[in-house]
């Protein structure tokens, strides 16, 4: 049971959309909370605090480089989120949608 809780609290994490699309663009490359303010029109504050919950379960890792703090997906080992990653639209198809298809990726 306690592994079913685990998992059940990982998904809902993918229940808000805004963590979902973080995830989404996670899926080839890394960000940086820089990237995630300007794509998603979010405050720096609120692109950590999504950030921060998905670091807490184990969803992203976070690598320090200077000032600057970069995102990495950490799935791997959570082929459930990753199902669900793979039913998403493209990192490239979300950034059209989000109006950014100029951000290179």
């Amino acid at each position: 049971m306690e592994r079913l809780e685990i998992i059940s609290d990982k998904l809902k994490l993918l229940g808000e959309k805004t963590r979902l699309t973080m995830l989404i663009l996670l899926t080839e490359r890394e960000w940086c909370v820089c990237e995630f303010v300007h794509v998603l029109h979010m405050s720096q504050p609120g692109v950590s605090q999504h950030l921060r919950k998905l670091k807490s379960l184990g969803i992203v890792n976070e690598e320090r480089r200077g000032q600057w703090v970069y995102y990495s997906l950490n799935v791997a080992d959570k082929p459930y989120i990753q199902a669900v990653l793979n039913e998403m639209p493209s990192p490239q198809d979300m950034l059209k949608q989000l109006n950014k298809s100029d951000m290179k990726y």
